[in-house]
C-alpha cells in the first residue's frame, strides 16, 4: 500500500512542477516586451531599426490600481484605462493585470 501511494505523490508533484515551469516559461520568454525593456542597449544599425519601427509591438506594465486576481480581461482593460493605457490583460500563474499600450519605437 506505501509503495502505490508514493508513486501516486511522486506522479503529483512531478506534473505540479512541470507546469509551473511551463507557467514561468511563458510568462518570460514568449511574453511581450515590457514597458522601458529597450532590448538592445547599443541599438541596431539604422535599416535595422527601420525595419524594426515598421512592427508594433505591444509594451506591457503592472497595474497599480487592480486590486485582486484578474479573472476578467474587461475589467483589467476598463482599470488600465482610466491608467492612460489603451487596455489590459490578465497573465501569468498569479492572474496580475497587466496594462498595454503600443511600444513607443526609437
Amino acid at each position: 500500500m506505501k509503495m502505490g501511494y508514493s508513486k501516486w505523490l511522486f506522479a503529483t508533484a512531478f506534473l505540479l512542477l512541470l507546469l509551473l515551469a511551463l507557467a514561468i516559461a511563458h510568462d518570460t520568454e514568449m511574453g511581450p516586451v515590457l514597458c522601458g525593456d529597450t532590448g538592445n542597449e547599443k541599438g541596431p544599425s539604422r535599416r535595422k531599426a527601420a525595419a524594426v519601427a515598421a512592427i508594433e509591438r505591444t509594451c506591457e506594465t503592472p497595474s497599480k490600481r487592480f486590486k485582486g486576481p484578474c479573472v476578467k480581461e474587461s475589467n483589467c482593460a476598463a482599470v488600465c484605462q482610466t491608467e492612460g493605457f489603451q487596455g489590459g490583460k490578465c497573465r501569468g500563474l498569479r492572474r496580475r493585470c497587466f496594462c498595454t499600450r503600443p511600444c513607443l519605437s526609437s
